[in-house]
């Protein structure tokens, strides 16, 4: 289960990379226009004031998160949100944009996803992802080895853990056809967090989500104790906060604007 206010809790440090995506986006009059994945909605309601013109569509398989969005879609007139798996989603029409926003890392096999979305893109649309790649990183690198040892091992076997990004060559050399332009790039954000233990709280609201859920209460509480126990050692807590790095890679596609039908 999904929990929005967990997730929002680090609100503005999950929002920047959104942001430096959106920034390479150059659409300037879509018409329709979707965030697949869009959690608790606070940054597709972003995407319908930037294009008030489109028909702006949110997606989640999380019931918690989209009830959590549909309590922002009154104020925005253009703006809607649909309970589907975004492997599953449809769009109406040709989109202009796609947006996915740190969804892909928990859809094992996303490249015939990414291309599929590729070829519904309209003529001149734009396809703009991100996702995290942070699988060396204390933060994940902790869970996995938890979740393999032999107190948790079995426990967890159908665990699903978020899968990671891997090199921005290899999202470019996916995408890269005649007909589209792509950029790839990464980012590593040095985010300093406050609180007691914050990288704990962060991982709550993604990464340690399907451990926790897979586990009963007593369980759960013992997993996290010992988690909470190895953050504390990986993760120094100094005056002015904590230092957590994350990596995130982040890919930009452009259909360029030719009535000729384009295989991908």
């Amino acid at each position: 289960m999904w929990d929005a206010g967990q997730y929002l809790r680090f609100g503005d440090e999950r929002a920047r990379p959104f942001f430096d995506l959106l920034a390479q986006v150059g659409a300037v009059t879509p018409r329709y226009v979707a965030d697949l994945g869009c959690g608790p909605g606070n940054l597709t309601g972003v995407l319908a004031r930037r294009w008030p013109r489109a028909q702006v569509v949110g997606v989640d398989n999380s019931p918690e998160m989209i009830t959590a969005a549909r309590g922002t879609a009154d104020a925005v007139g253009n703006l809607r949100f649909v309970l589907a798996d975004v492997r599953d989603w449809q769009p109406d029409r040709p989109p202009d944009v796609l947006v996915c926003n740190a969804v892909l890392q928990w859809v094992p096999g996303h490249d015939g996803l990414l291309l599929r979305w590729a070829g519904m893109l309209a003529p001149g649309g734009w396809l703009a992802f991100q996702l995290p790649g942070n699988e060396d990183q204390p933060s994940h690198a902790i869970v996995r080895e938890m979740a393999q040892a032999p107190r948790w091992r079995e426990l967890l076997k159908d665990a699903e853990l978020n899968r990671q990004a891997g090199d921005p060559r290899e999202y470019a050399e996916l995408l890269a056809r005649p007909g589209f332009e792509v950029d790839a790039w990464e980012t590593t954000y040095l985010h300093i967090l406050q609180g007691d233990n914050p990288v704990l709280e962060w991982t709550k609201g993604t990464t340690l989500r399907p451990v926790l859920a897979a586990l009963d209460a007593e369980q759960a509480a013992s997993f996290a104790r010992e988690y909470a126990e190895r953050l504390r050692q990986a993760y120094d807590h100094r005056p002015f906060g904590t230092l957590f790095p994350f990596r995130r890679v982040f890919t930009v596609l452009h259909r360029r604007a030719d009535p000729k039908p384009v295989s991908i």
